[in-house]
């Protein structure tokens, strides 16, 4: 039997072999899905770098540390298709059918992201609640 009509045993769907392959996306190398380290990495540069600004003009409120994150990520998400964290780590969150990403799909998904719980609930493509709901993709450059 071809594996493209191989089926998962539990969710009927088709088998892919790598997350992203039924969105039509390689393997690995640019365009293919950011993998979780890569992801947490980004999300530890985003978070210290707001921890350190919340220090520096807050002294430390947990509010101002997440409204500064939640700023960050629109701002970058907006200008330059990725937060700080994001660029570093060589990602870009882009929109599923492709263009520019406007301000609607970074301000959904970061508010989706500061609740924490849809970032954690993840599909076979690895992709988080937060990112389905902006249709969004966090591939690699």
């Amino acid at each position: 039997m071809p594996a493209d009509t191989n089926r998962d045993s539990q969710s009927g769907l088709p088998e892919q072999r790598w997350p992203g392959e039924r969105l039509g996306l390689p393997e690995s190398g640019p365009r293919s899905i950011a993998r979780p380290g890569r992801r947490i990495g980004a999300l530890v540069v985003d978070w210290a770098l707001s921890v350190v600004i919340s220090i520096a003009f807050f002294e430390y409120a947990a509010f101002a540390t997440l409204g500064i994150f939640a700023l960050t990520q629109i701002v970058f998400l907006i200008s330059a298709s990725g937060s700080i964290g994001h660029l570093i780590f060589r990602m870009r969150v882009v929109p599923m059918r492709g263009g520019w990403i406007g301000p609607w799909r970074p301000i959904v998904r970061t508010l989706l992201l500061c609740l924490v719980i849809p970032a954690l609930i993840w599909d076979r493509d690895q992709r988080g609640l937060h990112d389905k709901a902006a249709g969004t993709l966090i591939v690699l450059i």
